[in-house]
Formats: C-alpha cells, sequence, structure tokens
C-alpha cells in the first residue's frame, strides 16, 4: 500500500486534515492516456473504461473501490463526452476534458470515500470529502495535464502532431 502524505494533520489547525496520496497524479494522468487511447481505438475505449472499473474491485478496500470505481464511469464518461464532441484541436480537447472531468472525479471520489470511512471507521462527515482536500486532489489531477497538453501544443506548432486528427 502506498501511503498518503499527511499536508495538514488532522485535529491540527484545520480538523479534518488534508491529505495527498501519491495516486492522485498519476490518476489525473489516466484522462490524458484515455484521450491518446481514444485517438487510437475510438470508441472501443469504452470497453476499456468498464475493465477498468472491474479492476479496481481487486486491488483496494470493497467500499472505497466502489467509490473509486463509480467516480471512475462518471469521471471517464464526461472525458470522453468532452474529447468525443468537441472539434478543439488536440491539445485543448487533453486540457478541456481533464478540466471538466477532474472536479467530477474527485467531487464522486471524495464523497465516496467520506461515506466509506464514517460506515467502516466511524469517523465524522467531512473527514474527506471538505474544500481543502478537494483543491489539493484537483490541482494533483491537473498537473500532469496541463505539462502533456503544452508538450502537444508545441509538437502540434512545430507540425509534427495532427492538432485535428481523429
Amino acid at each position: 500500500m502506498i501511503p498518503e502524505a499527511q499536508i495538514v494533520a488532522p485535529g491540527g489547525d484545520y480538523a479534518p486534515g488534508i491529505a495527498l496520496h501519491p495516486m492522485t497524479m498519476v490518476t489525473g494522468m489516466v484522462f490524458v492516456i484515455r484521450d491518446f487511447v481514444q485517438r487510437e481505438m475510438g470508441h472501443r475505449v469504452l470497453i476499456l473504461m468498464g475493465i477498468a472499473v472491474a479492476w479496481s474491485f481487486f486491488y483496494s478496500w470493497p467500499v472505497i473501490a466502489l467509490a473509486s470505481g463509480i467516480a471512475f464511469a462518471v469521471s471517464e464518461m464526461v472525458d470522453w463526452l468532452v474529447y468525443t464532441f468537441t472539434k478543439y484541436r488536440l491539445s485543448t480537447r487533453i486540457l478541456i476534458s481533464s478540466a471538466l472531468a477532474t472536479p467530477v472525479d474527485t467531487t464522486v471520489f471524495l464523497y465516496g470515500a467520506d461515506l466509506a470511512k464514517q460506515m467502516e471507521l466511524g469517523l465524522e462527515p467531512g473527514n474527506s470529502l471538505h474544500p481543502l482536500n478537494w483543491i489539493v486532489f484537483v490541482i494533483g489531477k491537473m498537473v500532469g495535464a496541463v505539462i502533456v497538453s503544452y508538450v502537444i501544443r508545441r509538437r502540434e506548432d512545430k507540425g509534427l502532431v495532427s492538432p485535428y486528427e481523429a
């Protein structure tokens, strides 16, 4: 298990605490990777998204896997819709689809994790889903999208990548 970093410990200056799990940034990269997979596979990417949701149940506490799976399914559908139906250049679609999907994913996951910790551990409401934790998660997830979008934009401008293909 990968430990999370406590930015502000519970009971300190901010009662619920603020945590940043290293996998938060990896989760953000999933949105970007999915865009590239869709560019190659088309709408068959939806099958892979379904497999990924099912896979999460093998690697996590079942209640957290459910929260994660629902968040992933909902946010990936938002990402897929934006990426599929907008006609912006690739670098822009990557950034916009991630910017819309990331807050959805974060909200649904933290809400589910909050409920799971209340039910299983008896923690108080707001143990995971609170504004500061939400902001940290969204920023962590968007870091990768911003970097990849910038790199792709530079490649588009140099003519190395077709900005409107797929």
